[in-house]
């Protein structure tokens, strides 16, 4: 399975005018990743000045729009920006994406802090089993592993009765890029979990991509996560990342997950 992550929160449209920060351009990213491979987007929203924003008209017209336009899984991002409030985040939901992220952890975030408290994790938890958004489970250091343990010991499968997680690796203060990274923290996965992906950070978005494949993992990618193709490239469009996988994985013999295969991955 590929997931696109073609905006994120941090980068500003001054820096890469070829973000999608505007609903027509996600929509248009979206029907270009779909047509590459993808089978899921993971979604950060923008405001009329392509700032990261939680506006939850906005969600929901992004919801619906990448729902008539293509037949992409849509996750919402409840992490939002570093600096948006925790009850914003949870009111995400409120929007009903087919999945959700969900993040298992404090993390040091460049020289910021993405706050994920313990209270607030099981909140977000059993809200998605409520509204029944699939999460995934996003997994920035091992501490977060064993999070995972404990969340799913204390409040059960979540909706759709399958655990899907995916690393994010490579962010300042999170674990690092690296294939022994990847290995050791599949190791400590709990056997509940039925499917993982990973996401390399920068310069380690090829090698983690290499190591997920070459250990069964699925994959994310988009300009979420980076923003060159090779040194000195850049990238111009989401779908070149989705193409780009899509080759790898074909290249091993794992190609491209149709989407209802997905669906089906992911319990919805």
């Amino acid at each position: 399975m590929i997931t696109v992550a073609p905006t994120g929160a941090e980068t500003s449209k001054d820096d890469c005018p070829q973000l999608p920060t505007t609903l027509e351009e996600l929509v248009r990213t979206a029907q270009e990743c779909e047509a590459a491979g993808a089978a899921m987007i993971h979604v950060h929203i923008r405001d009329a000045d392509h700032r990261p924003t939680l506006d939850q008209t906005r969600l929901r017209d992004t919801v619906q729009a990448l729902r008539e336009s293509t037949g992409l899984i849509v996750q919402l991002s409840t992490g939002g920006s570093v600096h948006d409030p925790l009850s914003q985040r949870l009111e995400v939901l409120d929007a009903q994406p087919d999945s959700c992220s969900l993040t298992m952890g404090t993390t040091n975030f460049g020289d910021d802090v993405f706050s994920n408290p313990w209270p607030f994790v099981c909140e977000l938890y059993q809200l998605s089993q409520e509204r029944q958004v699939v999460p995934e489970f996003e997994l920035f250091d091992l501490g977060h592993v064993h999070a995972l343990q404990r969340l799913l010991d204390t409040y059960g499968l979540p909706y759709g009765e399958k655990v899907h997680c995916d690393f994010v690796m490579g962010v300042p203060g999170g674990m690092p890029g690296t294939t022994p990274a990847l290995v050791a923290g599949v190791a400590l996965l709990p056997p509940e979990v039925t499917s993982w992906s990973a996401t390399g950070i920068g310069r380690s978005t090829l090698s983690v991509a290499l190591a997920a494949l070459s250990m069964g993992g699925h994959l994310r990618v988009g300009m979420e996560d980076v923003l060159t193709l090779a040194k000195g490239v850049p990238v111009e469009r989401n779908a070149q990342l989705v193409e780009r996988a899509a080759v790898l994985a074909t290249s091993v013999q794992r190609p491209p997950m149709p989407v209802a295969a997905a669906r089906s991955l992911l319990g919805l």
